[in-house]
């Protein structure tokens, strides 16, 4: 009973854990609880399957460890950071400011760019 409920809350980590990174954003509930699984099955697999078999804890370990790593490879070579990112580019620019120009002409001229834009629209 004891190995099922190790494997259970691996696999659970990981399914948790492919959720966060994939589906939801940020680092929140998912994230949280699918660290927890890890911790809770490593730390029960210490404690409890230890004395049946003497390197279960790091067996489980590993695991987690590898699982973790082989999510991370994948997430880092699939699109998702492409889709998450921002691709905008900024074209426009503003030439208010030249070398001798005073803050005075700067305001002025600043004024007629923003009255040219507002009468254009």
């Amino acid at each position: 009973m004891d190995i099922f409920l190790v494997v259970l809350l691996l696999i659970v980590g990981i399914v948790l854990l492919i959720a966060e990174i994939f589906l939801l954003p940020g680092f929140g509930f998912a994230g949280i609880c699918g660290i927890g699984c890890f911790i809770g099955s490593v730390t029960l697999a210490y404690i409890r399957l230890t004395p049946l078999f003497a390197y279960a804890g790091h067996i489980t370990l590993g695991a987690c460890i590898l699982f973790t790593c082989i999510t991370i490879y994948i997430f880092l070579k699939s699109n998702a950071l492409k889709k998450m990112s921002l691709d905008t580019k900024i074209e426009s620019k503003v030439n208010l400011a030249k070398p001798g120009k005073k803050i005075n002409d700067l305001e002025k001229a600043a004024k007629d760019i923003y009255e040219k834009e507002n009468n254009q629209a």
